[in-house]
């Protein structure tokens, strides 16, 4: 498959998790006498491609306003599975923070203060037996 990003190698890898989507954060410097914003490639796609709504856009991209100054000069690759598209989105939000920790640590305190850097742990809780669904139960009747 043909990458929209053609570059050597990257300058730094990160992972973000977030329910059951994985996302791996590719970040590489961008080619000389680029003016042009971040590129942000979401499985071989631009992000408004893939992201089709306003929301999910702007969980992905928070990361990267609140650390702009810092990070004018690199493109994201990022590689995402599993999961729905907001696991997905808060996963890529999450790898993208972390990606930007490694570049700079100078941006740990904006990012920290945002919750960027934080995992956020809940997952689905499991079905259990003799139970419609996990916490939900089949009508009681007193006769």
């Amino acid at each position: 498959m043909n990458n929209i990003i053609s570059r050597i190698s990257s300058i730094t890898n990160s992972v973000g998790r977030r329910k059951k989507a994985i996302a791996v954060v590719k970040v590489y410097s961008k080619k000389v006498g680029s003016n042009t914003n971040n590129k942000i490639i979401i499985n071989n796609k631009l992000i408004e491609d893939y992201f089709k709504l306003e929301r999910f856009k702007n969980i992905v991209l928070k990361p990267i306003c609140l650390c702009h100054e810092f990070i004018k000069e690199y493109d994201f690759n990022i590689r995402v599975s599993g999961g729905g598209i907001s696991g997905q989105a808060s996963a890529s939000s999450l790898g993208i923070a972390r990606a930007i920790l490694k570049i700079n640590k100078l941006s740990k305190q904006v990012l920290r203060k945002e919750g960027m850097l934080t995992r956020d742990p809940r997952m689905v809780e499991r079905k259990k037996p003799g139970k419609p669904k996990a916490r939900k139960r089949f009508q009681f009747s007193k006769r």
